[in-house]
């Protein structure tokens, strides 16, 4: 059974730093894609961040020089490292992992980390 849990959430005010991590469990994370996602109260889920099996990254532009994400296959963890964080990073956090087995995509998803920036 696959299973995604995140922490390293909290409350910071602006200008401060968080790292989430993500830890999978239950599934061959060195092959999977894992992505960030945030969800603001009364928005949609938003991708922030997306890393690939073999340490590509991507970033949304308001994230871009701000928030780092990198992997840790050995310890089966994916982190996000956010820094300079400002009101608009609040929400909830999630983590997605993609694998594709015999060309089915699978997706998985963590239960969130709630993030709140203070001013």
């Amino acid at each position: 059974q696959v299973q995604l849990v995140e922490s390293g959430g909290g409350l910071v005010q602006v200008g401060g730093s968080l790292r989430l991590s993500c830890a999978a469990s239950g599934i061959i994370f060195s092959i999977c894609a894992v992505d960030w996602y945030r969800q603001a109260p009364g928005k949609q889920r938003e991708l922030v961040a997306g890393i690939s099996s073999g340490g590509r990254t991507n970033y949304v532009d308001p994230v871009k020089g701000r928030f780092t994400i990198s992997r840790d296959n050995a310890k089966n963890t994916v982190y996000l490292q956010m820094n300079s964080l400002n009101a608009e990073d609040t929400g909830v956090y999630y983590c997605n992992a993609v694998e594709y087995i015999s060309g089915t995509r699978y997706d998985s998803w963590g239960q969130g980390t709630q993030v709140t920036v203070s001013s």
